[in-house]
């Protein structure tokens, strides 16, 4: 049952700053045609200008007229903007009044936001050395160097406009995309409608930080003038419906499913590690693409889905300003339609948790996405590749009969065994992006390292430079 809470508080910054303005090569930009920003209740928050198609295409033209800071001054200007994401007041918005924006609209609870915030601005603050880390080690950034006198790979940029199309599931997506700043790129950020907020301070911070006008820009606008901005841009990255049109477009790059999983063998005792198991589930309220959703585990899954159901029915459901929460909330019209998705999918698999509906209406309109756990017969159950956002876990059988084939096309792999022939083959498969062995939570990442492969891997190509 939902439990009783304080009302939210007021956002008077709401009413300061009613409209988010386009951001482009002329400063902010106020259209007439706007979007309403809505909370999970249905309360409207702010209104988001929609610019038209033809100032897209003068907006990426300017970009693509623009020259890049120098390297030394991007990454000053990168660290810089780092610290007043996370600090200053920006667009009317103190970093609390974002935080509680933030949390309003999406759902996501205020401490999973607050530590989004921190975590934003770490990586936007580690871009420039994340770049380098990235880069071929037999390659130099720029043909002046002394090495290239005598022949030498030069890493340089494919293209010069990026195109960003980032979904707005969790702030921490927009942590990655400014590693394209560091590399001399011009950037057009498309925000999502469902939360904006994000894109906007950070664009706000960047230019602020010393990134010009002219170097990074915040185009709200509908699905036509959103396609101007892929077709203007050299290379284009996201996740909304946009990117996923040009998936096969070698020029973009479309962020995929998660379908994060844990897999334990019969040498590892869960038990010792029930708690990262969990923790794999629930961070981040579950929302994220690093959260486990599927279970493999050699034996009987049974006792370890049962362990994992029992814990996640002490979550409690609250509304996502508390600061004791930890599921996410959705609108209740939304929440249903998910839970009939869900429940549908599930037929015939026995369920630990959630079975009967996960849907719990907190009275005002919107509704906490409580967990599931269910139980399926197969390692390569369909279910076992979903990905939602709530802790919606799968836990199966595998044995080593089933090889690593259920376990491909995986975001992030934890994996409890003591096999290393078993690992070599998981490092060895190319849809598995990231490996975690031994008990490590599929959550955990640092700066500096890859999350689906360096972005700067899509962004630069290597070439020959030889100069007298």
């Amino acid at each position: 049952m939902a439990t009783a809470t304080e009302e939210p508080p007021t956002v008077e910054a709401a009413a300061e700053l009613p409209v988010l303005d386009a951001l482009g090569p002329s400063g902010p930009y106020r259209t007439h045609n706007r979007q309403e920003i809505t909370d999970v209740t249905g309360a409207v928050m702010a209104e988001l200008s929609l610019a038209p198609a033809l100032y897209v295409n003068r907006a990426v033209k300017a970009l693509r007229a623009a020259t890049p800071l120098p390297a030394a001054g991007r990454a000053a200007a990168l660290a810089r903007a780092a610290e007043l994401f996370r600090t200053a007041t920006l667009g009317g918005l103190t970093p609390k009044e974002y935080e509680a924006a933030v949390s309003r609209v999406s759902g996501l609870p205020i401490a999973v936001v607050r530590t989004a915030t921190q975590t934003c601005a770490e990586r936007v603050g580690q871009s420039y050395r994340s770049v380098q880390l990235a880069g071929p080690r037999g390659a130099v950034s720029d043909w002046r160097d002394p090495l290239a006198r005598t022949g030498q790979a030069v890493w340089a940029r494919r293209g010069e406009v990026l195109a960003v199309h980032v979904p707005g599931n969790h702030p921490g997506t927009h942590g990655f995309w400014p590693e394209a700043l560091a590399l001399g790129y011009r950037v057009a950020v498309r925000p999502a409608a469902r939360e904006p907020f994000t894109a906007h301070r950070l664009v706000l911070a960047l230019r602020e930080a010393g990134f010009g006008n002219d170097h990074v820009m915040l185009l709200p606008c509908g699905h036509d003038a959103a396609d101007a901005i892929v077709q203007g841009a050299d290379l284009a990255y996201g996740g909304d419906e946009i990117i996923r049109q040009y998936a096969d477009d070698p020029g973009v790059l479309s962020l995929q499913p998660g379908r994060s999983k844990i897999l334990v063998t019969a040498d590892a005792d869960w038990r010792d590690h029930l708690d990262m198991i969990v923790d794999s589930i629930t961070r981040h309220a579950g929302s994220g693409c690093v959260n486990a959703t599927g279970i493999l585990v050699e034996g009987d899954p049974a006792p370890l889905a049962g362990a994992i159901a029992e814990r996640l029915a002490a979550l409690p459901s609250l509304p996502p300003h508390d600061e004791r929460a930890c599921l996410p909330v959705q609108s209740a019209k939304s929440a249903r339609a998910l839970e009939k998705y869900v429940l549908e999918r599930a037929q015939g698999t026995r369920a630990w948790l959630g079975g009967t509906g996960f849907v719990d209406e907190l009275g005002d309109g919107s509704a906490v996405l409580r967990p599931t756990v269910h139980q399926v017969d197969a390692p390569d159950a369909p279910q076992v590749g979903a990905e939602l956002p709530f802790p919606c876990v799968w836990v199966a059988p595998w044995n080593r009969a089933d090889g690593i084939a259920p376990l491909r096309d995986t975001l992030v792999l934890a994996v409890l065994t003591e096999d290393e022939e078993l690992v070599d083959e998981l490092v060895a498969e190319p849809t598995i992006s990231n490996l975690h062995v031994g008990p490590r939570a599929t959550h955990w990442h640092r700066p500096g390292l890859p999350h689906d492969g360096y972005l700067g891997e899509f962004l630069m190509r290597s070439k020959t430079v030889v100069r007298v």
